[in-house]
């Protein structure tokens, strides 16, 4: 004869089995009791069975209950700071957008964001810190395409850019400058070229380190151009900008946001903007392609992620109030200001815009011959 208990495992997925088993413990439980209520709570097997039979009685409820939890959860969202992280150094177009961003949503949603910069490998250690962060929208990811490229360019990644985030909102284009020491014996881009031509090896450039944006439009360069310079990385776009002063390297591609106070006080020196069309707040440099180097055009765009599986609820809760902010005359005017462009958009277009870049980008790498590392 079958026990209830193994009765209950074997076919209690079914409606009519679980009504037969029901009727069919509560017959032995009846005898029991029948049998002396003071013996009931000694005898292991009843008091198995009650347990039994009560958590089939209430468990719907307590599942509705739980339920009922994470609307109520998300609704009161955010109930503490959010963690707003930023994967470059200070200074770097991301952080500039992030601590703007951040501000305004800390205005509205009546909580603050706090920046947390966590540079490294190309940006990949602060993308990966938030793929790995709890999905309940208290960890969030402010970055450029270094998420879309890097897949292109490590081998080892601890993220899937595509299934570890949720997207949350497009937030902005920054255009790149290419940038020269002022002591470097050229005026135009292709003066520089020229030279780098005739001295193959010689000239150099730094970057962010290795598959940023600005390492990864130099090698583009170098393939459209046929030419030879080295590659000098370093720890965020920033130190190579500030190496370039330095005169420790003779060329860097940056965002123009951060470069103009330095072109504006001569310590660099601009050749060409990588844009389709000339940068308001560099009206006098010209575009790649006006300065005669034809497909070398590279922008940076900046979106906001979440970990994968944060609440749609939360998710929609965070891009309406981006949009809110971005649409607000102050913002886009301060914005303006440091060259970077509002470019709002949904979770989807986010999303479709990293899977459309991941795919550009892995081209661009095929097609300038470098290898993973």
């Amino acid at each position: 004869m079958v026990s209830p208990l193994q009765f209950a495992v074997h076919d209690s997925s079914s409606s009519n089995n679980k009504r037969e088993f029901m009727q069919h413990a509560h017959f032995l439980l009846s005898l029991r009791c029948a049998a002396g209520a003071r013996n009931f709570f000694s005898d292991g097997f009843s008091l198995r069975l009650w347990a039994f039979l009560a958590a089939l009685s209430w468990g719907p409820a307590v599942h509705s209950a739980t339920a009922a939890v994470a609307p109520a959860q998300e609704s009161r969202y955010p109930e503490k700071p959010i963690r707003l992280v930023l994967p470059f150094p200070g200074g770097a177009p991301s952080d500039m957008l992030g601590r703007i961003v951040g501000q305004r949503l800390s205005e509205q949603m009546k909580q603050n964001f706090v920046p947390d910069n966590r540079a490294g490998v190309g940006g990949n250690a602060g993308i990966t810190a938030v793929a790995k962060a709890q999905p309940d929208g208290y960890t969030l990811l402010v970055t450029n395409p270094a998420i879309a490229l890097s897949p292109s360019l490590y081998k080892n990644l601890q993220y899937d850019a595509i299934k570890d985030f949720a997207p949350v909102a497009r937030l902005a284009t920054i255009e790149n400058v290419l940038l020269v020491r002022p002591s470097l014996p050229v005026e135009t881009l292709r003066q520089f070229i020229d030279l780098a031509r005739a001295q193959p090896g010689k000239l150099n450039y730094g970057s962010g380190g290795p598959g940023t944006v600005n390492h990864l439009a130099n090698e583009l360069l170098k393939t459209l151009e046929k030419i030879n310079i080295v590659h000098v990385p370093y720890k965020g776009a920033t130190q190579a900008t500030l190496s370039l002063m330095g005169n420790e390297v003779d060329e860097v591609i940056v965002a123009v946001a951060p470069a103009l106070s330095m072109i504006a006080t001569g310590k660099v020196k601009p050749l060409a903007v990588l844009s389709e069309k000339r940068v308001a707040t560099l009206p006098a440099v010209p575009t790649t392609r006006e300065a005669g180097v034809a497909n070398f055009t590279l922008s940076l765009w900046f979106g906001m992620f979440a970990p994968a599986g944060t609440p749609r609820a939360i998710v929609m809760r965070l891009n309406q109030e981006v949009l809110k902010a971005l649409d607000a005359a102050d913002m886009r005017e301060r914005m303006a200001g440091v060259g970077i462009d509002p470019w709002p958009g949904s979770p989807e277009q986010l999303g479709e815009l990293v899977r459309s870049e991941t795919q550009r980008y892995a081209a661009i790498v095929k097609s300038a011959g470098l290898s993973k590392e």
